[in-house]
């Protein structure tokens, strides 16, 4: 009986029974379980692994296919593509902890790496959390002006391909002191009051104390400079600066050297110098509680009898830091061949870096290792950023490089340093060449 009920059951017309039914006379399974699971966790797995990838700053996506990919575009409008993913968050940061050879300490502030981000970078304090995610020790924004301005036409910022330099015309555009002020302070009690509640403490309590980043072992500066249509013998948008950011820097840096801005003297004119110099520093020591270290920013082009008078006036009126240096005017060898060497404006990156490595050195010397030294021009690898060290570099600063190699640069040069050093400290060979 059963075998016919069967044999008219599998001869019913519509009706089709799996092998698995007619082995066994059960109905139809369901898909695997266990199949979905490890599909379910591959995906996840692959998935995770490719955005871990994606996200570290050292992986080679980005040296070697987003960066390029960016460096197709015009020069201005990739720096400004860049800015708007950074301060939307899509960037990727740097995992590693810093070495602790590399820690060093400045202005009794202790800083975790000497590699840092030079101004120009981020004018308007728009994506200051990013950039420290990129692993910089110290991010200086900026310059900025008390009020807002263009800059010179465009186009004004050209890659020098051949050598990995920049030439730039921007003529100090930014948004104004305004603006700015109102992302670093806003920024800044955001942080604080995050901090309040994790450690128990008082927002008051942690401002006397905490770094003006708002991060252990950061430091944040902001670079401040003169509007075009301010007076070439005047001082007053630096202090100005001063009075407004000062409370929210960890240093304040008065550029005095921009060579795309007709009005700013001080960066050649010594008694202008003078009073600025009195102006700024007599400014921040008027200022009611927390006072900034104050950091001059000179170029390279400047001859012996002139940095000379400059460490003397450094040394006599208390400026707690100088930057060798700013761009240069002149065009050295390695980038005449570039169709851009023509162009206008301050060059740098590699070319600049012979220049700017002998200021620091001649700095270091004149002021007899008094006053912190941030070396700045042209570093592109560890060994150049040893090289400053050992000139008399407390830190360093880059910019160029990172637009060719892309945002895994610090990381790159940190690492770099650590197998340099061979378990010295950083700060065992900061001046070593004239010691």
């Amino acid at each position: 009986m059963f075998r016919i009920a069967a044999r008219r059951a599998s001869a019913a017309p519509g009706l089709r029974l799996s092998a698995a039914q007619r082995s066994f006379g059960t109905k139809a399974q369901p898909p695997s379980t266990l199949r979905n699971i490890l599909w379910t966790a591959s995906t996840l797995a692959v998935g995770g692994l490719g955005y871990l990838y994606v996200t570290d700053s050292s992986a080679g996506i980005h040296k070697y296919i987003s960066t390029p990919l960016l460096r197709l575009m015009d020069a201005e409008a990739a720096h400004d593509l860049a800015i708007t993913a950074l301060k939307h968050g899509v960037h990727p940061v740097d995992r590693k902890p810093d070495d602790p050879l590399l820690a060093t300490t400045l202005w009794g502030k202790r800083l975790g790496n000497p590699v840092g981000l030079a101004a120009g970078f981020d004018k308007n304090a728009e994506a200051v959390d990013a950039l420290f995610a990129l692993g910089f020790g110290a991010v200086e924004v900026g310059s900025v002006t008390p009020v807002a301005q263009q800059g010179n036409p465009r186009p004004r910022l050209f890659r020098a391909d051949n050598c990995g330099a920049v030439i730039n015309r921007m003529g100090l555009n930014n948004q104004g002191m305004e603006a700015f002020a109102e992302r670093v302070r806003s920024r800044f009690w955001r942080l604080l009051a995050a901090q309040s509640q994790r450690q128990g403490e008082t927002v008051a309590q942690l401002t006397r104390n905490v770094n003006r980043s708002a991060l252990p072992d950061r430091l944040l500066g902001i670079n401040l400079s003169k509007n075009k249509a301010s007076a070439a013998e005047s001082f007053e948008d630096y202090t100005r600066g001063i009075a407004k950011l000062g409370a929210y820097a960890d240093y304040v840096v008065i550029n005095v050297s921009c060579p795309n801005v007709k009005n700013i003297a001080a960066a050649s004119d010594i008694g202008v110098l003078q009073d600025t110099i009195r102006a700024v520093t007599r400014a921040r020591d008027q200022m009611p509680e927390y006072r900034p270290p104050v950091v001059l920013k000179i170029g390279p082009d400047n001859d012996v009898d002139q940095l000379r008078v400059i460490a003397q006036m450094a040394l006599e009126y208390g400026i707690d830091g100088i930057i060798t240096a700013n761009t240069t005017r002149t065009r050295p060898a390695e980038v005449r061949g570039s169709e851009v060497a023509l162009e206008e404006g301050g060059l740098s990156g590699p070319p600049l870096k012979s220049l700017a490595l002998e200021t620091t050195r001649s700095m270091y010397r004149l002021t007899g290792g008094r006053i912190p030294i941030i070396g700045c021009g042209g570093i592109a690898s560890a060994e150049d950023a040893l090289a400053f060290a050992r000139a008399g570099a407390s830190f360093v600063q880059l910019y160029s490089s990172m637009t060719f190699d892309g945002p895994g640069k610090a990381r790159e040069i940190k690492d770099g340093l650590v197998e340099l050093l061979k378990g010295r400290r950083w700060e065992d060979v900061v001046g070593e060449d004239s010691k």
